[in-house]
C-alpha cells in the first residue's frame, strides 16, 4: 500500500501525542489510545490476524469502531440528510423514513475505515460515503415493492405506507442524487465504478427474479446473484477507498477483494438468520425468503443432500410461495446441516476478506475492518 512505512511510522509515534485531523481524541480517549498502542505492540511484535482473533475479549466490537469513527459517523449522516434536501415534500418524507430507519450504516463505514486505513485524512470519503448509502437505500425501495414486503428494519416499509408509485420514485431519485455527487466529487474512475456496479446490481435483481420458484437454481446460480445484486456494493466502496487514496492497481484490488468476500459473508449470514433469527431482531418475518418463493443456499444445500421427501417438501414450497410448510422446511433445512454449512462457507468468506488485507499497515482502521469481517458472521441480526 502507498506510504507504508510513514503510516507505520506515525502509528508507533502515535502514544507520544500525534493528532489526527478526523480523530482529534485520539490520543485523549481511552479506548483509541489502548488500541493504538496495542496494534502498534503487535506489529512490532508480528502477531498474525488470526493470533490477533483468538482472544475474543481483545478483539474490537461495534461499539468501538463506531467510537473510533465518531466524527466521521457524524460527518456522514450530516451529509445524508443535506443531499436528502428536495422541494418535492413526498420525497422528503419517504427518503427521511427509509434513511432513518435503523441501518446499519455498514456500507459507508467501510468506505471511509477503508480510506482511513489507507492513510487519507480529509473530507472526501464521507461523500463517497453517503453516495455508497444512497445507492444502497435506492435498491431496498425497489427491492420491497418487488418482493411486496411488509416490514424493513423492524418498520413498515415505505411501499406500504406510501405505496409502490411513491417507492420506486423515491428510489428513483435517491439513484440521481447519488450520480449528482458523484459529478461534485469530480473523478471519473469513481463514476466508472459507481456506474459499473450500478448496473450489475441491476442485473443481480434481475437475476434473482428468474430464480424465484425455481427449485432447480444451483449453488453457482445463487452465489452469482449474491455477488452481483448484494458484494458488489461493498466491493465498490472499497475499491473507491483506494482509489481515492491513489493505491496502486493490486492494492485496489486487494481491497475491492476484501468487500466482495465480506459482502458475500453478510449475505450469506443473512440466509442462515432468515430461518434461524428472530422477527424482533431481524426487523423483518422469519421465513420470507420461502414465502416469497426464493431458493437461497441453505434450502439448495438441503434439497441436495435431503432425503426424497424432505427434497420433494422443500421443491413443493420454493415453487408454491408462502409459509403453509415453514416448520417442516425448517426442520428438514436442520436436519441436512444446511444452516451449519451456510455458516461456515460464510466464515471462509470473511477469512478470505481478512486474508485481502494482510498488506494493508496497522491500525485502528485496519483493525477495525478486520473486526467487521469477523463480526459479519457472528451477527444475530
Amino acid at each position: 500500500m502507498a506510504n507504508h512505512g510513514q503510516q507505520r511510522a506515525g502509528i508507533l509515534k502515535a502514544s507520544a501525542g500525534r493528532v489526527n485531523h478526523y480523530s482529534p481524541k485520539l490520543t485523549t480517549n481511552p479506548l483509541k489510545l489502548s488500541v493504538f498502542q496495542r496494534i502498534a505492540t503487535e506489529w512490532q511484535n508480528g502477531a498474525s490476524i488470526a493470533a490477533r482473533f483468538t482472544n475474543r475479549q481483545r478483539c474490537m466490537q461495534l461499539s468501538d469502531i463506531k467510537s473510533l469513527m465518531a466524527d466521521d459517523l457524524t460527518a456522514i449522516d450530516n451529509e445524508i440528510r443535506h443531499q436528502l434536501h428536495s422541494d418535492v415534500a413526498l420525497i422528503d418524507q419517504v427518503s427521511h423514513y427509509i434513511i432513518n430507519s435503523g441501518g446499519k450504516r455498514l456500507r459507508p463505514m467501510l468506505v471511509v475505515l477503508g480510506a482511513r486505513a489507507m492513510g487519507c485524512d480529509d473530507a472526501m470519503p464521507v461523500k463517497a460515503a453517503a453516495i455508497i448509502e444512497f445507492i444502497h437505500t435506492a435498491t431496498l425501495l425497489h427491492d420491497d415493492v418487488v418482493d411486496e414486503s411488509e416490514l424493513r428494519r423492524g418498520r413498515r416499509t415505505a411501499h406500504e405506507v406510501w405505496g409502490n408509485q411513491a417507492s420506486v420514485l423515491v428510489g428513483d431519485f435517491l439513484y440521481s442524487r447519488a450520480f449528482q455527487m458523484m459529478v461534485e466529487i469530480g473523478h471519473m474512475r469513481i463514476m466508472d465504478i459507481l456506474a459499473e456496479a450500478t448496473n450489475t446490481i441491476a442485473e443481480g435483481e434481475v437475476l434473482q427474479l428468474i430464480n424465484v420458484n425455481d427449485p432447480d437454481t444451483t449453488e453457482e446460480a445463487y452465489l452469482q446473484v449474491i455477488h452481483r445484486k448484494t458484494a458488489k456494493l461493498f466491493e465498490a466502496g472499497l475499491r473507491i477507498a483506494a482509489v481515492l487514496t491513489r493505491q496502486d492497481p493490486q492494492s485496489e484490488t486487494q481491497m475491492a477483494q476484501y468487500g466482495l468476500h465480506l459482502g458475500t459473508a453478510f449475505q450469506l449470514i443473512d440466509d442462515v438468520l432468515d430461518y434461524s433469527g428472530s422477527s424482533t431482531k431481524l426487523g423483518k418475518h422469519v421465513g420470507d425468503d420461502l414465502a416469497e418463493g426464493k431458493p437461497t443456499l441453505p434450502l439448495i444445500y438441503a434439497m441436495k443432500n435431503g432425503t426424497d421427501a424432505q427434497k420433494q417438501l422443500i421443491q413443493n414450497a420454493i415453487e408454491a410461495g408462502g409459509l403453509d410448510q415453514i416448520d417442516a422446511v425448517v426442520t428438514a433445512i436442520e436436519s441436512t446441516g444446511a444452516l451449519k454449512y451456510t455458516e461456515q462457507f460464510a466464515r471462509r468468506e470473511s477469512d478470505s476478506a481478512l486474508q485481502a488485507l494482510q498488506a494493508l499497515p496497522a491500525s485502528p482502521y485496519r483493525e477495525a475492518l478486520e473486526a467487521l469481517a469477523r463480526l459479519s458472521v457472528e451477527r444475530n441480526h
